[in-house]
């Protein structure tokens, strides 16, 4: 990256450096003082350098770019006496490079980050003994011990005591999931209670963390930069350039015509159509908080047709809330029945115990006193209050502990169960007293977002590692029909290249880690800066330094804007340019005065380009557009 500044710097300097010795040039006192024309020095400068990548281009894989032509023009102005031409061409080809490569970033795949996230170590369990070992030597049959707050070393299946597991970086939900003897546990993966032991099925090299660490290397391989619109027009260009400039001097036999030819027709301008515009497109952007990675990204994203939303942390806050609580004990109504709750769960370091806490005391300061706090993965909360027995937990532990259960209590829950929530229980003394339901919580603007979306005939995909009730219940209410739950990083990214294999170019917003591969293979991906990963930010096109998508729209429409920004200037020069080889045909224009006006083109283009930057982000507007499309009640959602 050092040496990137460093050439940029350099490149800058010979610029400045150039630019003044061709005002110089125009003062003949300054040609006599110094004996020769200032021009020159912008001519080695700026024009070496093009004339040299010109010619490795051509002779090592025959490469015929406008540089060729631009080549051709220097070295004819200058044949010919015309050195301020020359120079000055050079400068403006120099310029409109530099442009080009300050719009370029290098797309990091995140591959530390997720390297950082690999475990080192791993705890064998052998003869009744713990021996700590590299994970990289774990076998397929070993017996690994994994304590609380550790990350699973390799892939297995639990063979001895139980645990509670953060799964988030693979499927991105930040609730942790209950294991027990039998069940699957993946590489990479947080152990957050308890002590368990697994029985290694993959080594540390085949691990799951491993796998995905591969995954996105090929697709950083894979996804190429875009060739520049300047490049593929250079073959053409610079064929009717030779065939009108050499056409001319057999016709008229004059050697000025035929290098005013290749003057006039030296792309400045088509070479700064594209940078400039991509340049100010991405300006604008940066404004609204969403920093573009690349030139070619805007390109790419003008063209998507489905845009693929993770749900938690995109479509919805990411955050556990309480949605509703409710007492059914006539002893202890809905105040004093979350007030015992909030102070039990106050000493559990688990999500939902702190999304309650938090909950209450959001309103509440004061806690009761509770004892024998005692925490059991799988079993729930035990704990003593006023010399009464509390157990906390879902309906699953109620029924294994034999609690006296109301089935009104389970009636009215089971309607926020279906809906996705997570419904946790209370009982005193063996008898259930009420429930209280936490879900993620849907963004207020997801609903116009993907309207807006729609209005511009792109589909939103929503691609969730969750179950189908939290799922179905976001996508039903944000207007969702597609809709692909319970997956894996690799589900996720093999849905994506399904959809770029068939020619469906995809955009997909993620916030989280299991994100990474999907945002790598997708013609564009975008990240939620503020929340998410640093992985998933690195292995993205797009970050959102906020933490919400409410500019998604905006930028798509900004990259159709800047395309249609760029095929004007690309049209506009060309015309200037056919223009002035009929006119140098006709002896009109000199190389000097040639230069001079497909200079025009030039300053064309970068006005042209400019307008992009005052371009505004009318979402207000189009959030009353949106509501006229949408006839839906605006209560809370809950996932």
């Amino acid at each position: 990256m050092k040496l990137f500044k460093s050439e940029t710097n350099r490149t800058i300097i010979f610029i400045v450096i150039s630019s003044i010795c061709l005002f110089a040039s125009l003062i003949g006192s300054i040609n006599q003082f110094l004996h020769f024309n200032p021009a020159w020095i912008a001519i080695i400068l700026c024009g070496l350098p093009i004339i040299k990548e010109a010619i490795i281009g051509l002779y090592t894989e025959f490469d015929i770019k406008a540089d060729v032509l631009v080549s051709l023009a220097l070295i004819a102005s200058i044949i010919i006496g015309e050195t301020f031409a020359a120079g000055e061409i050079a400068v403006i080809m120099t310029i409109g490079a530099l442009l080009e490569d300050l719009t370029v970033k290098k797309a990091q795949s995140g591959i530390e980050s997720l390297i950082k996230l690999t475990p080192q170590k791993a705890r064998i369990v052998r003869d009744s003994k713990e021996i700590m070992v590299d994970a990289d030597n774990v076998q397929i049959g070993d017996i690994v011990r994994v304590i609380a707050g550790e990350t699973i070393p390799v892939d297995g299946i639990i063979i001895k005591g139980e645990g509670s597991i953060d799964e988030s970086i693979m499927n991105g939900e930040s609730l942790p999931v209950d294991k027990c003897v039998g069940e699957d546990v993946l590489s990479g993966t947080i152990n957050q209670y308890s002590t368990f032991d697994i029985k290694a099925t993959k080594t540390s090299c085949d691990s799951s963390l491993k796998r995905m660490i591969r995954l996105v290397k090929e697709a950083d391989a894979g996804k190429a930069p875009i060739v520049s619109l300047t490049d593929r027009w250079a073959t053409w260009i610079v064929v009717i350039a030779l065939v009108s400039s050499i056409g001319t001097y057999i016709v008229t036999h004059q050697i000025l015509r035929s290098v005013t030819i290749l003057v006039v027709f030296c792309p400045c301008a088509l070479v700064l159509a594209t940078p400039t515009a991509i340049m100010a497109g991405i300006g604008n952007a940066t404004k609204y908080g969403m920093l573009i990675k690349g030139g070619d990204v805007v390109e790419r994203l003008s063209k998507i047709k489905n845009i693929a939303f993770d749900k938690t942390g995109t479509l919805t806050y990411g955050k556990l809330s309480v949605v509703d609580y409710k007492s059914f004990s006539s002893d202890y109504d809905d105040e004093d029945f979350i007030k015992i709750l909030a102070s039990v769960e106050a000493y559990s370091e688990h999500p939902l115990g702190k999304a309650i806490t938090s909950y209450y005391k959001e309103k509440n300061h004061e806690l009761l006193e509770v004892e024998n706090f005692t925490v059991n993965p799988g079993k729930g909360i035990n704990a003593v209050l006023d010399n009464k027995n509390i157990l906390v937990g879902n309906l699953k532990i109620m029924k294994d502990a034999d609690i006296d259960i109301n089935e009104n209590i389970i009636k009215n829950s089971e309607e926020f169960s279906k809906k996705g929530c997570t419904v946790i229980y209370l009982s005193i003394q063996n008898k259930l007293i009420g429930y209280v339901a936490l879900s993620d919580i849907v963004r207020e603007e997801s609903k116009n977002i993907i309207n807006l979306i729609e209005l511009q005939n792109i589909k939103p995909i929503m691609l969730t590692g969750d179950n189908i009730y939290s799922a179905e219940s976001v996508a039903n209410y944000v207007g969702i029909e597609d809709v692909h739950t319970g997956l894996l990083p690799e589900d996720k990214m093999n849905i994506i290249k399904n959809l770029e294999d068939r020619k469906n170019p995809t955009c997909m917003i993620g916030d989280g880690v299991n994100d990474a591969l999907a945002l790598k293979y997708a013609s564009v991906g975008v990240s939620m800066g503020a929340i998410g990963s640093d992985i998933a930010i690195e292995a993205s096109d797009i970050a959102l330094v906020s933490d919400d998508i409410k500019n998604i729209p905006y930028l798509i429409y900004l990259s159709k804007k800047t395309i249609k920004t760029i095929k004007l200037n690309v049209t506009f020069s060309l015309v200037l340019n056919f223009v002035a080889i009929i006119l140098a045909m006709t002896g009109i224009l000199n190389p000097v005065v040639g230069a001079l006006v497909h200079n025009l083109g030039s300053v064309f283009v970068i006005i042209n380009s400019a307008k992009l930057l005052k371009t505004k982000n009318n979402i207000d507007l189009n959030h009353k557009m949106a509501s006229t499309f949408t006839n839906k009640t605006s209560e809370a959602v809950i996932v």
